[in-house]
């Protein structure tokens, strides 16, 4: 016997498809005993070690910083190039295992958290090595993009409505970002403007467009969702 829905085989004794739940016999039939083909699932009521994840990573984190810190001091009296594997291992830490230690964390805080992190590590790297551009490119750039990143993220978490208008206005903002990257990149380093902003200008907003049209059509919505499964 074989599940009329999706299938699968069935012994004589299933009262539903193990996979879909269908009813494999009409109630008014009678149904023949025998062996259930699969067995039953068991539930484990256990309690999930959820901090086992981000002490390994935390652990592992800092051996790897160690290693290039003992290799740098191991060639040179003081830290060279470790500060920056140092840096960029602190970033990834905040960004991606900080939030791991909560069990249900805020993710605008963490988004805020973030930009500030980013924030304090290009300024760094530009202290370092005298370089000057921070004020100039990375602060505005890197805040104009952690401001769209919080104010995406904050629309997502609290309205949990209109995803693909909230979607399709990040991405045009996205697209205006990349011009005003270009032009504090020419007021920092000199050159032109329009040399490449509105090639990924143009596709963003397109899609930030297509995004917002489908989320007004409803038969291009509902066609998308067929096809795409979301």
């Amino acid at each position: 016997m074989y599940c009329a829905n999706c299938g699968v085989r069935l012994a004589d004794s299933e009262k539903k498809c193990p996979l879909c739940g269908l009813e494999a016999y009409h109630p008014d039939l009678p149904r023949p005993h025998g062996e259930p083909a699969y067995p039953a699932q068991s539930r484990l009521h256990l309690q999930p070690a959820k901090k086992t994840l981000p002490l390994f990573a935390t652990i592992f984190l800092f051996l790897g910083g160690a290693v290039p810190v003992t290799v740098d001091l191991s060639v040179s009296p003081g830290l060279s190039w470790s500060g920056y594997v140092l840096g960029s291992i602190g970033l990834f830490y905040i960004l991606f295992v900080l939030p791991a230690w909560f069990r249900k964390p805020n993710p605008v805080v963490f988004a805020v958290l973030d930009t500030v992190a980013i924030e304090v590590f290009l300024l760094c790297i530009d202290l370092v090595n005298h370089g000057g551009w921070f004020l100039s490119y990375a602060f505005p750039v890197a805040g104009i993009l952690g401001l769209i990143a919080v104010t995406e993220v904050a629309l997502l978490y609290y309205l949990r409505r209109g995803t693909l208008y909230i979607l399709g206005g990040g991405l045009i903002a996205l697209g205006g970002c990349c011009m005003l990257s270009e032009m504090f990149s020419v007021i920092t380093f000199g050159g032109k403007m329009f040399r490449w902003c509105l090639y990924p200008m143009g596709v963003l907003s397109a899609l930030g467009l297509f995004l917002i049209v489908t989320a007004i059509c409803r038969p291009l919505r509902e066609a998308l969702a067929k096809r795409l499964f979301f």
